[in-house]
């Protein structure tokens, strides 16, 4: 037997209309005893609404799409499952695509939500071209770019204090006394890895030190590429010439690790390690990493707050929201070092210090 509206509103004692408030939110408000009864026969009746039905009705499909550079990513996979909490909690089913930092790829699961008729969308792009924009620019479906920027395109962006944060990151190994800091750091044409080199150049410059040669490297984030680069230098320096390392991403501070803990080295008495993220498995490494740990929870509500904002209006203005990172001092600096690295623990000082506050005080 099929269970139609007219028949929860006869069990409840209301009318077909009053059940559509209740199931849609509105436009109308209902009495909290209604509801209740509303509901209760919901449950009792095992009423299924029709979901295309109501997404024609309404206009609006209650989904949203996601399109990350690389879901094997721990950071990316964080972000996603922020997001899809914020979404979920405003009703909203999240759909999540794989662009495998490829632009043809990201732009095909671009397309495919928009042919879905998503509401809007959460954008990480892939370095290199955009070729999603034109197939945005035609649909004229809202969406917001996260982590990073989009060059030529007007839409809200939701980032965080990348240069502050990665000079706070420096700033914390020079008071541990580290003079030679090598930053590996992401790909050149990625913006927040472009960012976290300019704030690791402002530490060391500030501090008198050098910021050429063989002191930076830009590779791709991953554990891989950090171990390679990290086992490079530290085999061809001599002894002593490099104390330190700030890496743009936790992910190639645990590829780090590996290669100093290989070489007979000690993290942190021979090479102290910050780096950039806040990933849970950074907590669990020997040492657990001190890193710029990103919001993720406020980078999901606030991407969600955008988003919203730009579905009821199309015209809002474009902003880009830049959030505070915390810095989370472990053992791989050479901080005291948590059991299972889970205790967030300030600066030397003891004072928590948030990157975008403090650059905002020095303004």
């Amino acid at each position: 037997m099929v269970v139609r509206r007219a028949d929860v509103a006869k069990m409840a004692g209301t009318s077909p209309a009053v059940v559509s408030y209740v199931l849609n939110g509105g436009p109308r408000s209902v009495a909290p005893e209604t509801r209740a009864r509303v509901l209760a026969a919901v449950e009792a009746l095992d009423y299924r609404p029709n979901g295309v039905a109501r997404s024609l009705r309404m206009n609006k499909t209650m989904t949203l799409g996601l399109v990350v550079p690389d879901t094997s990513n721990p950071y990316f996979a964080e972000l996603a499952r922020s997001i899809e909490e914020s979404a979920f909690a405003h009703g909203y089913t999240l759909l999540i695509g794989n662009g495998a930092e490829d632009d043809e790829r990201q732009t095909a699961y671009v397309r495919t939500f928009l042919q879905r008729q998503v509401d809007g969308l959460f954008l990480v792009p892939a370095h290199g071209p955009a070729g999603f924009l034109p197939e945005l620019e035609r649909a004229q479906t809202p969406w917001i770019a996260l982590d990073r920027q989009v060059a030529g395109a007007s839409a809200p962006a939701v980032l965080v204090d990348n240069r502050g944060g990665a000079r706070a990151a420096t700033e914390h190994l020079l008071e541990h006394g580290r003079r030679a800091i090598t930053c590996i750091a992401g790909p050149e044409d990625v913006l927040p890895a472009t960012d976290r080199v300019a704030g690791w150049r402002d530490a060391m410059r500030a501090a008198g030190l050098p910021v050429d040669g063989d002191a930076l490297w830009q590779i791709p984030f991953g554990r891989q590429p950090g171990y390679a680069v990290a086992r490079r230098v530290l085999a061809s320096a001599s002894s002593g010439s490099i104390d330190a390392f700030f890496t743009a991403s936790d992910e190639q501070a645990l590829g780090v690790l590996r290669a100093v803990t290989e070489l007979g080295l000690r993290c942190p008495e021979d090479v102290a390690i910050t780096s950039f993220d806040g990933i849970a498995a950074g907590a669990y490494a020997t040492p657990a990493l001190t890193t710029m740990a990103q919001p993720f929870a406020d980078l999901g509500k606030a991407a969600m707050a955008q988003l919203l904002e730009r579905i009821a209006d199309p015209e809002a203005a474009v902003s880009a929201a830049v959030l505070p990172v915390e810095l989370v001092a472990r053992g791989s600096c050479g901080c005291p070092d948590p059991p299972g690295g889970e205790l967030r623990a300030g600066p030397l000082a003891g004072e928590k210090r948030l990157a975008g506050e403090k650059q905002e005080e020095e303004r």
